[in-house]
């Protein structure tokens, strides 16, 4: 039997899972990142922990092909990570230094294209070589697969849907620093910020006035129940991604899009939704991309960094 690792680093956590070489999950677990001294003891605390896992698996190197690692920040194809600053990185070689510290071969990318990526092989996108992933949670991820391979672009930094300018009149500031980006109205803090200016000036009678803080899943909530705002709310959001998601569409033109993260928990009414508003932003070629949502849940993530190494090793 052959083995491998799928790795995905996050700011609080490391999540790593063991596959077999056909992409079953052996054993998955977590160890806490160790963010302290810019990050000195992230990886060989998962070198350790994947040593471990091969020891209690009575697995040798010759039967492992590698490791794949997803990470918070721009990675470029040869594994050179471009700044992780939740995790006190700057520029450097991931791929050369784990591989050192473990002895197998690795393969890394960022985190959100590889959880596209997984999605892509065994979750929401499943028979797919084209998709793009969208993750709507406090900002809004992004992650391209063409051609059944991650998009990692010139810098490493292809996928940051999140940040196309789509409101230039915009006057709040982004977190990114710009204004008028996607995830500004998009997001799950996007819907309350439509929330909160569809409040201050309707004249409609809404549940919303009495609650505090309002919330995404508030909104949705409501809008179940036929509240007449949430309503209002729920609509200008499904019309803001399906004008937006057009955008990325008519430059990607994937088969499908995923949609994942926080909001993705309304279920169909957000896909169907989403998809209703979309076809009339969309250009004519891509009207019938269909629109899901995300089916692997944390261990995207995981999932993706091991058929990052499962390629990787098919490409040596």
């Amino acid at each position: 039997m052959i083995y491998g690792f799928g790795i995905d680093l996050g700011g609080t956590t490391v999540k790593l899972g063991l596959f077999t070489q056909e992409g079953t999950l052996v054993e998955k677990w977590e160890i806490p990142t160790n963010t302290s001294q810019n990050g000195s003891s992230i990886l060989p605390d998962i070198a350790q922990a994947v040593q471990d896992c091969m020891s209690r698996h009575q697995i040798p190197a010759d039967r492992c092909l590698g490791i794949g690692i997803g990470v918070p920040g721009p990675v470029s194809s040869d594994g050179i990570v471009n700044r992780c600053a939740n995790l006190g990185w700057g520029v450097f070689n991931l791929q050369q230094r784990l591989q050192e510290l473990t002895g197998l071969p690795v393969k890394a990318g960022n985190d959100a294209n590889v959880a596209a990526l997984g999605e892509c092989w065994q979750g929401g996108g499943r028979g797919c070589k084209n998709m793009v992933l969208v993750t709507l949670g406090t900002g809004i991820g992004g992650g391209i697969v063409a051609d059944g391979k991650i998009l990692f672009g010139a810098h490493g930094a292809a996928g940051e849907i999140g940040h196309l300018p789509m409101d230039k009149a915009e006057t709040e500031p982004c977190g990114c620093g710009k204004y008028g980006c996607a995830e500004q109205y998009g997001s799950a803090t996007g819907i309350v910020r439509l929330a909160r200016r569809a409040m201050e000036g309707s004249p409609l009678s809404s549940r919303l006035h009495s609650v505090e803080p309002v919330t995404a899943k508030d909104i949705f909530d409501l809008a179940k129940e036929e509240d007449p705002l949430a309503l209002e709310i729920r609509d200008r959001y499904f019309d803001f991604l399906g004008q937006f998601l057009a955008c990325v569409c008519c430059v990607v033109d994937p088969e499908v899009v995923v949609i994942g993260g926080g909001v993705s928990k309304a279920g169909p009414v957000l896909s169907q939704g989403i998809q209703e508003k979309f076809v009339p932003y969309m250009f004519h070629t891509g009207r019938n991309i269909r629109f899901v949502l995300a089916e692997l849940g944390n261990d995207a993530g995981i999932y993706g960094s091991f058929k990052l190494a499962l390629d990787n090793m098919e490409e040596m």
